[in-house]
C-alpha cells in the first residue's frame, strides 16, 4: 500500500515579502516555508497553524488553501504537501520554538526563486503557486465526522 508523508506548509506574506525559516540540513543552511508533518489528532489547518507557531512564534490561522503538491523527494520519499496562504498586515517579529530553526527571515519572492539553498524545490514552487493568485476556501479540505474536539 502506498503511504506518502502528509505535510503542511504556509506561504506567509506581508508588505511585499515572504517569511522563510532557516534550517541546517546536512551541515548546510537551507530556506523553507514554515512547514512540517500532520499529527494524528489534528486537521490540516490546525497542523499548519501549529507549525507556523512552532517554527516562527507567530500565532495566525491560514486564510486560504493554495494547492496540494504530490512530490517524491530525491531520497524517494513520497509526500503530499498541503499549501496554505497567510496574509499579514505587517512583517511580525519571530521567535522560533523549534530547535531545528536557526532564524526566520523576511525576503522577496525573487530572493526565494533565485536562491541556491532551498530545502527542496517545493519552496520555490510554493511561491510560484501563490503568485498565480488562485486561492481556495479552507472548506475544500474540511474534516468530516472529526472525532477530536478542542477546548475553547
Amino acid at each position: 500500500m502506498f503511504k506518502p508523508h502528509v505535510t503542511v506548509a504556509c506561504v506567509v506574506h506581508a508588505q511585499g515579502k515572504f517569511l522563510v525559516v532557516e534550517e541546517i540540513v546536512n551541515g548546510r543552511v537551507t530556506w523553507n516555508q514554515p512547514a512540517g508533518h500532520l499529527e494524528a489528532d489534528e486537521t490540516l489547518v490546525e497542523a499548519a497553524a501549529r507549525e507556523l507557531w512552532e517554527e516562527t512564534g507567530i500565532q495566525a490561522q491560514p486564510q486560504h488553501f493554495v494547492r496540494m503538491h504530490q512530490w517524491i523527494a530525491p531520497d524517494n520519499t513520497p509526500f503530499l504537501r498541503f499549501l496554505f496562504a497567510i496574509e499579514l498586515d505587517e512583517q511580525l517579529p519571530t521567535t522560533p520554538h523549534d530547535s531545528d530553526i536557526e532564524r526566520c527571515v523576511w525576503v522577496t519572492a525573487d530572493d526565494i526563486l533565485n536562491a541556491a539553498h532551498l530545502r527542496s524545490p517545493l519552496v520555490a514552487e510554493s511561491i510560484r503557486s501563490y503568485q498565480t493568485g488562485v486561492r481556495y476556501p479552507l472548506a475544500v479540505i474540511g474534516e468530516f465526522n472529526w472525532p477530536f474536539t478542542r477546548d475553547a
